[in-house]
């Protein structure tokens, strides 16, 4: 499934998606939204054995939406780092950009990306922030932030170069959580130069934050996440 499109897109969207239909179509809508020409975009979603209307969100925005390049993969094996990956692969653009089924992108980060891909950095973390007004919501995303500028951690969505992404073996499919780390840690260490672009943003629901009473979730998410980091608990349920 696939709207008009003239030539090879310059950037290739990567959206895992499992049962994500209350998320998907904002998602989609942020990326028709770009000031960068839709002509020169895809879409690849990748529907993870989603159980409910995921599927059909996805068709139907395509359907509405001639302008942008939209294909609908399937892969049912519940795996993130597998879903993207085969989106990764059947992706045709020169850049991938690797975007939660739950997340908005600023309307420039496209032109943001390719401006830091051309300036020299084949691979990057991105910004991210809550989608939410919640002190709290926006404060730990706020940390997580401070990580990446002042302990130069890089992780969550990203872009990259397919080239790169293809070479290097794209995600280690036995993990469950910190997949893009472990990928931009072995970009890294492999020579390339992986920036983080801050001149932009996505913005990312906290539902992970809210799910236990109390709060609780922003404690455990951050201890899963920290353990992550460092490697341990990557390949545990999540």
């Amino acid at each position: 499934m696939a709207s008009c499109s003239t030539g090879r897109p310059e950037v290739s969207i990567v959206i895992p998606a499992r049962n994500e239909e209350t998320f998907i179509g904002r998602t989609l809508e942020s990326i028709a939204s770009q000031s960068w020409p839709l002509e020169r975009l895809e879409v690849v979603v990748v529907d993870n054995g989603s159980h409910d209307r995921t599927a059909t969100v996805v068709r139907e925005f395509a359907s509405n939406t001639p302008r942008l390049q939209v294909r609908l993969l399937h892969e049912p094996l519940p795996s993130r780092a597998r879903a993207k990956n085969l989106g990764a692969r059947e992706a045709t653009g020169e850049i991938l950009i690797f975007l939660d089924a739950d997340s908005a992108m600023a309307t420039d980060l496209v032109m943001r990306v390719i401006e830091t891909y051309r300036g020299g950095y084949p691979a990057g973390s991105i910004r991210i922030v809550a989608d939410s007004r919640d002190l709290l919501d926006r404060a730990f995303f706020w940390l997580m932030e401070l990580g990446k500028r002042r302990f130069h951690i890089r992780a969550q969505m990203f872009y990259c170069s397919r080239e790169l992404f293809l070479a290097l073996g794209g995600f280690d499919e036995r993990l469950q959580i910190a997949e893009d780390r472990e990928f931009l840690q072995r970009a890294e260490r492999s020579g390339v130069q992986v920036c983080h672009l801050s001149a932009s943003w996505i913005a990312t629901s906290p539902r992970r934050l809210r799910r236990l009473p109390l709060r609780l979730g922003l404690l455990t998410t951050f201890v899963r996440w920290l353990l992550a980091h460092l490697g341990i608990g990557r390949s545990w349920p999540y």
